[in-house]
């Protein structure tokens, strides 16, 4: 199973093409049962998706691990194993959504730890920083998305939190407007992001305990992507937090971890 070396599906691509080369991809090249089995039992975020649902994962996966080029950096191999364990992050949020969403961008950098991106951040007084500090994972409109396989490996949602960085860039911008299904409300999604977004900035002002990572009220685009990890992974902590993004999202993504999810008492750390 060729999982380090794909071709890619191009967005131009016909669509008739598009469909009958994934279809030859899906029936000449699956994911092995033993591996598949092995990435969802390493994965409790995955318990409770149905039989359809696992299937579909599994569709999406393979087609991601073969329309995606993933490299290690500093000596890492990506071993089918990493490979598996980011496609199935990356394509959760996708779910019914579908693989298109992704395609915008096809190259993915694997790092061993945190990296230094060192690049040069205006303050608000217009004087130049060079900002060397560490991040576990970042993410760009055309690609690459970069990943920190150690902040996977310690049990981060890393790669979600990136891949929906990703979809929320579809718009141009990472601010925390995605493209909304056409059903969607703009100004509901707006009211419900902006006034959470605003309450936890104030609480956080006011030194107040928060259920949530204050890293989210970094900025909009932080915001959503924080808050889109608590929906995949604590549902009832974003639910209890704020019920009107947790319904916003359930819009969005189609999905409802609330509803299929076991209350647990993990907490996430999110580092970018």
């Amino acid at each position: 199973m060729t999982l380090i070396h794909p071709y890619l599906t191009h967005p131009g691509m016909p669509p008739l093409f598009k469909s009958w080369r994934r279809q030859r991809t899906l029936a000449r090249d699956p994911i092995p049962d033993v591996l598949w089995h092995a990435g969802l039992a390493a994965q409790p975020i995955l318990t409770g998706l149905s039989g359809t649902e696992r299937a579909e994962l599994r569709r999406l996966a393979t087609l991601f691990l073969h329309e995606k080029h993933l490299h290690g950096a500093h000596g890492l191999e990506i071993n089918p194993s990493i490979a598996l364990h980011i496609a199935l992050q990356a394509c959760l949020p996708i779910l019914k959504l579908g693989i298109d969403w992704y395609d915008q961008w096809s190259t993915i950098i694997v790092y061993p730890d945190d990296f230094l991106p060192r690049r040069e951040i205006m303050d608000d007084d217009g004087i130049l920083h060079l900002d060397e500090s560490p991040y576990s994972g970042e993410a760009w409109e055309r690609g690459p998305v970069l990943l920190s396989w150690a902040a996977m490996a310690a049990g981060e949602p890393l790669a979600i939190h990136e891949f929906v960085h990703t979809l929320d860039l579809r718009n141009g911008v990472a601010n925390g407007m995605p493209p909304l299904h056409p059903e969607m409300s703009i100004q509901d999604w707006t009211r419900a992001l902006s006034r959470a977004y605003d309450e936890l900035h104030a609480r956080l002002d006011r030194d107040e305990p928060v259920d949530l990572d204050p890293y989210a009220a970094s900025e909009p685009g932080e915001f959503f992507a924080v808050m889109s990890e608590y929906f995949f992974v604590e549902p009832w902590t974003l639910a209890q937090s704020y019920p009107d993004v947790y319904g916003q999202f359930r819009q969005f993504y189609r999905q409802d971890p609330l509803a299929r999810l076991p209350r647990g008492p993990g907490v996430l750390h999110v580092k970018e």
